[in-house]
């Protein structure tokens, strides 16, 4: 099983990539992690945030691998405790397809691609940096693998 983890912005910090890396190397060969950077529009002065919008959805879309389970995360989503989301994670493997987890820009996504996703979910009621939430949710996925594994890293 892959997840591609699509996330809008290029050229993160090296810390960002450092801490992704970390989790992503302790992934089992069997739950491949897959990264892709998504162009972020340039925002001038009185951008068109709804343009900006429909042309990063656009782009996202273009990116999404064939037949992938589309989970976007949006601040409006559901809200998962580290538990749900390792039974989620369970579900996702046990069906085989592959999964697509989508970090959107910073004015977040259209209507249209929330609609489009088969699950929105909100990693917190707090505001994170996107570079953050990359390694975030890199984190929480092993974290999910941890519990379904009966590893010692998730000490809860």
């Amino acid at each position: 099983m892959h997840i591609h983890l699509i996330a809008v912005g290029q050229k993160m910090p090296a810390w960002v990539t450092a801490g992704s890396d970390d989790y992503q190397k302790r992934l089992p060969a069997d739950l491949k992690l897959v990264s892709k950077e998504i162009s972020l529009i340039k925002r001038g002065k009185n951008p068109d945030i709804e343009r900006i919008k429909r042309d990063e959805c656009k782009a996202i879309t273009d990116a999404l691998p064939k037949n992938a389970h589309v989970v976007a995360l949006e601040v409006t989503g559901k809200k998962l405790t580290t538990e749900k989301l390792a039974d989620q994670l369970g579900g996702w493997m046990l069906n085989g397809q592959d999964v697509a987890i989508v970090i959107g820009g910073p004015d977040g996504f259209t209507r249209e691609f929330l609609q489009q996703a088969q699950q929105t979910i909100s990693l917190s009621d707090l505001t994170f940096p996107h570079p953050l939430v990359r390694v975030i949710i890199v984190e929480q996925l092993y974290r999910a693998w941890s519990i379904l594994n009966n590893h010692p890293y998730h000490r809860a």
